[in-house]
């Protein structure tokens, strides 16, 4: 009997160990000889981009026109210091015969887009849950307002020839694949024989898209997940097998979104893939929304650094950065305004109360714990 309950505590204390994240990944940053050779890449990724009925109501400017644009202005120049900026767009826009919505069936005006491009984003991913509150409309409209607005996307699609044309963008000189996939869609009924119309988290399609992105040139190829537990801190199980099976097929960069709230990063040690070392974040948080509560109101602008060493044709991570972002909500000289601040001097925020601050600067410190948990490689923008 006690050899029996040893073996059980042994066991137990083995699983334990087998779930902590392995912190002793280090960064393998290459012996520098020739500088010359050498060139860095910057790619920004932020969370979740959002449209709750109140922010379409405080950007309501006519009866059928708003103006999104000032909800950016504080990070418009940190989004556009990249080289190529992507995050997570979850709303549609249906038309307005649809009528305007937020939660829990999304239908945003089209200048919503339009803002989003004019912030300085290259990319957005369209697989996740809201993706088909409108059904196959909301997506065929949002990728036709997508595509006129020069706003590349990747997640839903319009055809099956959509779905198998991988995005490959030349990054300076460096090729790279976008991948997006969803968890599900709340329930909404993906049309029969419309398996196209949105990526859902698929082991054998997601290796097939890895393998075409590499088999097409694709140097770099970043995965986009919508995925976990609501308002969770903490990655679920079904995350990390997720993540694990991604290193696996040969990712170098997976991002996630959906919790709403920050979650934990990890670096890797990649297989089959050109980085040598790659990189996980299983949640950016919001980074616009009307979500008001502790660790919802805030998200973060991740910098990936990526350098190429032209003489031999490696790539590596040299830095991960972050700059933690806030939501507020309230009254500026301008009248009611949704903005997104960043992690700046707060004397540019005249308009804060001492509870704003105090708010935005916990949400701040929450961000910089969060992101640290796992890793404390990934280092503040300076």
């Amino acid at each position: 009997m006690k050899l029996t309950f040893l073996i059980l505590f042994l066991y137990s204390l083995s699983s334990l160990a087998q779930m902590k994240p392995d912190t002793t990944i280090r960064l393998h940053i290459p012996t520098l000889r020739d500088p010359d050779s050498l060139h860095t890449i910057r790619i920004a990724a932020v969370g979740d981009i959002m449209c709750h009925s109140p922010e379409f109501k405080y950007s309501q400017v006519s009866s059928d026109s708003f103006d999104f644009n000032p909800v950016f202005r504080y990070v418009h120049k940190y989004l556009t210091d990249a080289d190529f900026t992507l995050g997570n767009l979850e709303t549609v826009t249906a038309g307005k015969d649809k009528n305007y919505s937020g939660y829990p069936f999304f239908n945003s005006p089209d200048d919503f887009i339009s803002a989003v491009k004019s912030a300085g984003f290259n990319l957005v991913t369209t697989s996740n849950n809201h993706a088909l509150d409108r059904g196959e409309v909301g997506i065929s409209r949002t990728i036709a307002q997508l595509i006129k607005n020069n706003l590349n996307y990747t997640g839903t699609f319009t055809s099956p020839q959509d779905r198998d044309s991988i995005r490959i963008f030349n990054i300076k000189g460096i090729k790279t694949a976008f991948l997006s996939y969803s968890y599900g869609t709340n329930g909404n009924p993906i049309p029969r024989g419309k398996k196209y119309l949105i990526n859902i988290i698929d082991y054998d399609l997601i290796q097939k898209d890895i393998t075409r992105a590499r088999q097409l040139g694709a140097q770099l190829v970043i995965v986009y997940y919508h995925f976990g537990e609501e308002y969770q801190r903490e990655p679920s199980a079904f995350q990390k097998t997720t993540v694990n099976k991604t290193i696996e097929m040969g990712a170098d960069i997976i991002l996630g979104g959906h919790p709403h709230v920050l979650e934990p990063a990890i670096y890797f040690k990649t297989h089959n893939a050109k980085l040598d070392t790659g990189f996980a974040v299983y949640s950016l948080g919001n980074f616009l929304s009307n979500q008001r509560k502790r660790y919802t109101d805030g998200g973060t602008i991740l910098y990936l650094n990526i350098t190429r060493n032209s003489n031999t044709d490696s790539l590596w991570i040299s830095s991960v950065e972050f700059l933690p972002t806030w939501i507020y909500r309230g009254q500026t000289d301008i009248g009611r305004e949704y903005l997104i601040l960043p992690d700046k001097n707060e004397q540019d925020y005249p308009f804060l109360h001492q509870t704003d601050k105090r708010i935005m600067q916990t949400s701040f410190e929450d961000t910089r714990y969060i992101l640290h948990k796992y890793n404390s490689q990934i280092i503040p923008v300076k």
